[in-house]
């Protein structure tokens, strides 16, 4: 009869990857790495907001032309009302917001809600980008084109100022392989936050 020996000890077990451990820890320091700065953060919330909420506004207009959901146009007196009034009203208050210097600075929540409104509202006014371009209502008709491409422009100019090709590639080398490069994050743990969020 062979003796295999004691089984190990807790103290003497393999330790599982680390991406096994905490893959939050990993993607926060990813996060911490790329958007710690307040400026590229708010671009990074720009960016979601805006394609949430033209993504979002597509969907309630092509309910409310099916006459589907519980969805209307506003028309208060007769007047259409069209949502690109509210994503200029949403542009012009964080605009005055900005040059208060709320939610440029170290505060987070406002950094981050006035980020969200300027994503947001920069989305409704694009959306009817047409409109305001042609001077006719033409949502629906060829020259409502010209509202998806400035979209498109803008959304894409929007991506590329926030996250860049290092974010994208790191994100999917980590997703892929499920570990961590020697030279992965660095830097999360040196910008004066440790890798952490207040």
């Amino acid at each position: 009869m062979s003796s295999a020996g004691p089984p190990p000890t807790p103290s003497t077990r393999p330790e599982a990857p680390s991406s096994y451990r905490a893959p939050e820890r990993d993607l926060r320091a990813l996060y911490d790495k790329y958007f710690c700065d307040r400026r590229k953060e708010r671009q990074l919330f720009s960016t979601g907001s805006f394609f949430v909420t033209f993504a979002t506004v597509r969907g309630i207009t092509h309910a409310i032309r099916a006459g589907r959901g519980p969805f209307k146009n506003i028309t208060p007196g007769g007047r259409h009302i069209h949502h690109m009034t509210f994503g200029i009203a949403g542009l012009l208050t964080v605009g005055y917001l900005w040059l208060l210097e709320i939610g440029t600075n170290e505060q987070r929540l406002a950094s981050r809600i006035t980020s969200v409104a300027f994503g947001s509202g920069a989305a409704l006014t694009l959306d009817e980008f047409a409109l305001w371009l042609n001077l006719a209502d033409d949502y629906w008709n060829k020259q409502g084109r010209e509202s998806i491409d400035a979209v498109v422009l803008f959304g894409s100019l929007l991506s590329v100022s926030a996250l860049g090709k290092g974010f994208f590639q790191e994100l999917v080398q980590h997703a892929l392989t499920g570990e961590r490069t020697p030279s992965e994050f660095d830097g999360a743990s040196s910008n004066g936050r440790n890798g952490t969020h207040p």
